[in-house]
């Protein structure tokens, strides 16, 4: 509910900004992969695509990490036949985790190209750092509850203490990742902002990269949005089959052990 309310309140906050700091109209330039010219509401979705992205990464993330749903609770009922396929659902799981994150970013980065560039993928990393305040309050949770199952197990309190210290242990390691995935978007977008910018300055000073074949590489093709999204989506494509994989190599093992003790 926080992170609903805050990126609702940023919504409107966010164009407020763009439409008093930008002038109506104006230009970026050879940086820009469409022909119209650029307004402040142009600005604003880049900046709202970002903070969506955030939303749906931590949305996503709690969903993936937390007791209260299938995902985890599959991993706690594989522990019923031995450490293996415990291991193996876990690994699963953390591959499966990578897909909508993944896909959040590649749509953010696609629109924000389109619209205003590599000066649009720094706006829409803005827009996912928006929600920074929110999301390390969240975070600040996670160390404190840890801390209850260990306090309670040094002070020798009773069992049924411990239930309900395991529930904060729980809820704090949801929140503790939430955090991350923020920081980790926020960070592909920056890193492509940085990239992007350093592309720029190097075609302003008309340097050449030499290859070891003795050739120059005169155009950089991450710079067009389709090849960047690609490249995300096909780098989190492995991850993907090999969690399908595992997962039913996990459900076969499970259910050949269930058969063996019967």
């Amino acid at each position: 509910m926080q992170l609903v309310i805050s990126t609702v309140i940023l919504t409107p906050c966010l164009y407020l900004a763009a439409s008093l700091s930008l002038p109506a109209q104006f230009n970026l330039g050879v940086n820009v992969f469409s022909d119209h010219t650029s307004t402040p509401y142009d600005a604003f979705i880049c900046t709202f695509t970002g903070l969506v992205a955030g939303l749906i990464i931590g949305y996503f993330t709690e969903f993936m990490t937390s007791h209260s749903y299938g995902p985890v609770r599959e991993v706690a009922n594989s522990c019923h036949t031995g450490a293996a396929t415990n291991i193996i659902f876990g690994l699963a799981l953390g591959y499966l985790s990578t897909i909508v994150p993944v896909l959040a970013l590649g749509f953010t980065a696609y629109v924000s190209f389109k619209l205003l560039g590599t000066f649009g993928i720094s706006l829409a990393a803005l827009g996912m750092l928006n929600n920074l305040a929110v999301a390390l309050a969240i975070d600040a949770y996670g160390p404190i509850s840890d801390n209850a199952g260990g306090i309670a197990e040094m002070a020798d309190l009773g069992d049924d203490i411990r239930e309900r210290t395991d529930a904060l242990d729980a809820a704090g390691n949801t929140t503790a990742a939430v955090g991350k995935g923020f920081a980790i978007g926020s960070a592909a977008l920056v890193s492509l902002a940085l990239y992007g910018a350093f592309v720029t300055r190097a075609v302003e000073m008309k340097v050449k990269v030499p290859t070891s074949h003795g050739l120059t590489l005169n155009a950089i093709q991450l710079m067009n949005p389709m090849v960047f999204v690609g490249l995300l989506i096909g780098a989190m494509l492995p991850y993907a089959f090999s969690a399908m994989t595992m997962k039913s190599v996990g459900t076969a093992a499970f259910e050949m052990v269930e058969e063996v003790r019967r």
